[in-house]
């Protein structure tokens, strides 16, 4: 089983950044893809950025320029910074994880994020 913790969310006003952390129990050369998922109040859950193993990225278009995920092998853990922060981005940030071989998904607990006008 793996366990994933995320932390570094909170209340940062318009404008401000924040940086996301997500620490996996495992060698996370081993999930193949990560990524940050986030669900705000009333919306459904939609994929803000994610990585491969090889470090290709995608982001949604509505966060592109704004956000990027970078992983550290080393230290088991991929980031999100997020820059220019708008409260449109205020939701519950979700870390994800896929694992190859067999095929599973792995959810964290998640982390808030909220944005003030």
């Amino acid at each position: 089983q793996v366990q994933l913790v995320e932390s570094g969310g909170g209340l940062v006003q318009s404008g401000g950044s924040l940086r996301l952390s997500c620490v996996a129990s495992t060698s996370i050369s081993s999930l193949y893809i990560m990524g940050w998922y986030r669900q705000a109040p009333g919306k459904q859950r939609e994929l803000a950025a994610g990585i491969t193993s090889s470090g290709t990225t995608n982001y949604a278009d509505s966060v592109k320029g704004r956000f990027t995920i970078s992983r550290d092998n080393a230290k088991n853990t991929v980031y999100l910074q997020m820059n220019s922060l708008k409260p449109e981005d205020t939701a519950v940030y979700y870390c994800n994880a896929k694992r190859a071989f067999p095929v599973t998904n792995y959810w964290g607990q998640g982390t808030q994020v909220t944005v003030s006008s």
